[in-house]
């Protein structure tokens, strides 16, 4: 098998356990090798003076693939920070706090039990698509590679990650060492890595009865750990109305990204999160730009240009495309202090445009602190955002080998298919895929068709603020997909 069906965006991703594993032990020593081969040009640091840290989620698997990467590093002469149970955004930390070379994280993110990967980072943040390529390359080309008894020095880093979170607290709110005295804050971590938030919040005062699935257990008993899933948002939004919490955080596997539910029980996800991750990012950066990805409503746009006067950019999917959207408008001198997917893959300016879960929900208990001095609740700062009456997604699979030039050329005409409609307005920030706005008459919303950014899959998202107008937009729709034979709906 070519290594390189493990690329996955910016991730090596595959099955990791069972008969069709695909990060075998010799798949991951042979990514090993090649990510050493492929640091001194990437770093410009010498090979012999590069330092690693290495961390994973808890995943079953982990511990087998950590000893591969460690056997590799040990015969290559590499110094290793072996930082065990560990989230994404730390081990990104680890270069900018511990200083090391380079970084591995081995998890999957929310993908089953079964899956696994790793992830890399400098201390200019994670590998691009291009430098996963190029290590998968390298990789292929391997005819043999080193490995000697795995070797590291065994660090605790997530204690001085949430070290950094706990005094952010305390700076942020102001009220002595133990900030969150009075407030009620329950914690589910899926059996992820994101137990260590509920001791965080423990040692900062606050009341954590009810928090759940804070032990690591890499086979996912309760939920799948994923903010996304309807399932897990309805595990945290009980355990807040059963405990009459103040606050409920969510978090995914491996913690890059999260989600809350308010006193009321209400999420507070997708476009929500980004209504508040706004307020909080444009408060030092007023009128600045928020990044998003394209399938964002309406709604939070008007949110965020009307009602916080900021300017709100949608971009393409992915969480790296918005990040390195952000950044690629800051160089250009236009003051953007956030990127954020309506995923939760939440990154902002002043935290080196890291997506961190743990450090969004840590600048959401700062402001829900802010807003209790003021007799206020988070809820009463997202009273404006207006709600779609009606979204939905529909996915379709393409039956055809060269799947990404179909693809496109079913977006094609259906560009050309709108122009025959004047009530069909084309959106005027199309950046992905087409999107379209329906007249108040016909649909009264927008329907948005695009290419998944990796899957042989063609989704629709469609939003309406009338009662009848999804019938209307889809009835527009099937009359245009109904003559593509090559698309099968997921």
């Amino acid at each position: 098998m070519s290594l390189m069906k493990l690329k996955s965006g910016t991730d090596i991703r595959g099955t990791a356990v069972g008969e069709n594993t695909e990060l075998t032990d010799e798949a991951v020593m042979r990514i090993a090798s090649a990510f050493i081969s492929y640091l001194p040009e990437k770093t410009g640091v010498k090979k012999e003076n590069i330092t690693l840290a290495v961390g994973h989620d808890s995943r079953i698997s982990a511990l087998r693939i950590k000893n591969a990467l460690l056997s590799v590093f040990a015969a290559e002469g590499i110094r290793v920070l072996d930082c065990g149970l560990s989230s994404t955004p730390a081990m990104f930390m680890t270069t900018v706090t511990l200083g090391v070379t380079a970084s591995v994280q081995i998890t999957a993110s929310h993908h089953p039990y079964d899956k696994n990967g790793l992830k890399f980072f400098t201390k200019d943040g994670g590998f691009e698509g291009e430098d996963i390529k190029a290590v998968l390359l390298k990789a292929d080309e391997l005819s043999e590679v080193k490995t000697a008894s795995p070797d590291a020095e065994k660090t605790d880093f997530m204690s001085q990650y949430s070290e950094i979170l706990k005094k952010k607290i305390i700076d942020g709110i102001t009220d002595g060492e133990k900030p969150l005295s009075g407030f009620h804050i329950v914690v589910d971590a899926g059996n992820g890595a994101g137990g260590f938030f509920k001791k965080l919040l423990d040692e900062l005062g606050a009341d954590t009865v009810g928090s759940q699935f804070l032990e690591p257990d890499g086979m996912f008993p309760n939920h799948i750990p994923n903010p996304e899933d309807k399932t897990a948002m309805g595990f945290i939004c009980k355990a807040v109305t059963d405990n009459n919490a103040d606050l409920g955080i969510i978090f995914d596997t491996d913690v890059d990204r999260a989600a809350c539910v308010s006193s009321d029980g209400n999420e507070i996800n997708r476009n929500a999160l980004i209504a508040l991750a706004s307020v909080i990012a444009l408060e030092n950066s007023p009128g600045g730009t928020v990044v998003t990805d394209s399938v964002t409503s309406s709604g939070l746009r008007e949110f965020i240009n009307e009602q916080l006067h900021g300017q709100h950019y949608r971009y393409k999917r992915g969480y790296k495309n918005v990040i390195n959207k952000a950044i690629e408008l800051n160089r250009e001198g236009i003051d953007c202090p956030l990127a954020i997917e309506t995923s939760g893959h939440a990154a902002l300016r002043e935290n080196f445009f890291l997506d961190d879960g743990a450090y969004l929900m840590v600048k959401i208990i700062i402001l829900m602190a802010k807003m209790r001095k003021e007799g206020k609740t988070l809820q009463s700062l997202l009273s404006s955002l207006k709600k779609p009456y009606e979204e939905k997604e529909i996915r379709y699979i393409i039956e055809e080998e060269d799947f990404r030039a179909y693809g496109e050329k079913v977006i094609r005409d259906f560009e050309e298919y709108c122009e025959q409609f004047p009530l069909i307005i084309p959106a005027d920030d199309n950046r992905e895929g087409f999107r379209v706005n329906f007249h108040r008459c016909c649909g009264d919303g927008w329907l948005l068709v695009r290419l998944s950014v990796h899957d042989p899959v063609i989704p629709v998202n469609m939003e309406t603020d009338s009662d009848d107008g999804m019938a209307d937009i889809e009835r527009f729709w099937n009359g245009f997909i109904k003559n593509y034979e090559k698309l099968r709906k997921k």
